[in-house]
């Protein structure tokens, strides 16, 4: 973890933390429409789908073993991370008949859709944890301030872990919002934030929905969920299609690389881009993070005409180096004659038109 050279110590800490300061949020009674769900694994958990080529993960006690003993070498940058301010009147001024996809960093991401303001797993705090003295503490500042954000049309999130489920940036942003669009079981967490359930869409697997014209389906991902040490697979994580006007946006969310791409990519026939998870992973954990290569195998099962690549230059959070995944995808992708963006943090990406790719962090330590 960022700046910490006994994350396991750190762990402990944040564990007592939830014990002693009620982050546990632990379901009593399992509600009808999670049991029903084909995703559902029977004591109000849900479950991956079947993938007997899955890479097994080590035991939780192997993996906490290695973060405790293990040294980092390079997982944090020492030169600035470049970061692309933005303001209202920037945002204002972007076309409001196209699609807009501006960088926060980590998987955060404000979406402009035709004129309309939307976030994915947005967080604004410094760090990816329960507590906010201890945890994965950010490369950068964000692009613009959470005070300015713009009010929100939709607000998307893949799964309930703290690297894309922040408590802080939901209470800030729970007026300021219209609609959330969540897996099932996640409502119960935006409730306990102080979000009105009638604001509060939840999907499973396939499910489609919609707000203000723009079209929306949680599909398949392949990862867990759990926000303390009892609540594991309480709540369900996706992947989401958005589809505004004659475009189409595919997001990962968290995940390993399985069957479900290919499932995905024949039933829509293919993408405009693909938000793809591309950062976190470890052979000791390969079935629920991508390894670069398997990001760029699981973009071409989707079909997408653009590759871009999230979870990456913003949070500590595995022990492969800070540039290992841009360095890889990119690699991979120019051997093979595919379109990537690896955008600044801030950056706006107007979906369709024409950009020039930078390698930002080829000169940075």
């Amino acid at each position: 973890m960022t700046h910490f050279r006994q994350p396991f110590a750190i762990f402990l800490l944040v564990a007592l933390a939830c014990l002693t300061s009620g982050c546990a949020t632990s379901q009593t009674a399992c509600d009808p429409r999670y049991a029903a769900s084909p995703q559902a694994a029977g004591e109000c958990r849900f479950r991956n789908m079947p993938n007997p080529q899955a890479k097994p993960t080590q035991n939780q006690w192997k993996i906490w073993s290695r973060f405790l003993a293990a040294k980092k070498e390079g997982t944090v940058p020492i030169d600035p991370i470049p970061v692309r301010t933005l303001d209202k009147a920037a945002l204002d001024a972007l076309d409001p008949a196209a699609n807009h996809i501006v960088r926060l960093g980590h998987s955060s991401h404000l979406l402009k859709l035709r004129g309309k303001y939307w976030l994915i797993d947005p967080v604004f705090s410094q760090r990816a944890s329960p507590v906010q003295w201890a945890g994965p503490k950010r490369f950068h500042p964000t692009p613009l301030p959470l005070a300015e954000l713009p009010a929100i049309e939709g607000l998307i999130l893949s799964h309930d872990h703290y690297d894309h489920l922040d408590v802080a940036t939901i209470e800030h942003l729970r007026q300021n919002v219209q609609r959330y669009f969540v897996p099932l079981g996640v409502g119960k967490r935006l409730v306990s934030m102080g979000v009105a359930a009638d604001r509060i869409q939840e999907f499973d697997w396939w499910d489609k929905g919609g707000h203000n014209g723009i079209e929306l389906m949680a599909a398949p991902a392949q990862h867990f969920s759990g926000r303390t040490l009892w609540d594991r697979d309480q709540t369900l994580w996706a992947s989401w299609i958005i589809q505004s006007g004659g475009q189409r946006i595919f997001y990962s969310g968290d995940t390993g690389y399985f069957p479900g791409f290919k499932q995905i990519g024949e039933k829509f026939g293919g993408f405009d881009i693909a938000l793809m998870e591309n950062g976190a992973y470890d052979t000791y954990w390969p079935s629920v993070h991508m390894m670069p290569e398997e990001t760029v195998q699981a973009f071409k099962d989707l079909r997408a005409k653009v590759l871009y690549v999230v979870h990456n230059s913003t949070f500590d959070l595995a022990f492969h180096t800070w540039r290992d995944p841009l360095d890889r995808v990119t690699d991979i992708a120019a051997k093979e004659g595919i379109t990537v963006a690896t955008p600044e943090i801030g950056e706006v990406l107007t979906v369709g038109a024409p950009r020039t790719n930078v390698l930002w962090w080829k000169n940075l330590k």
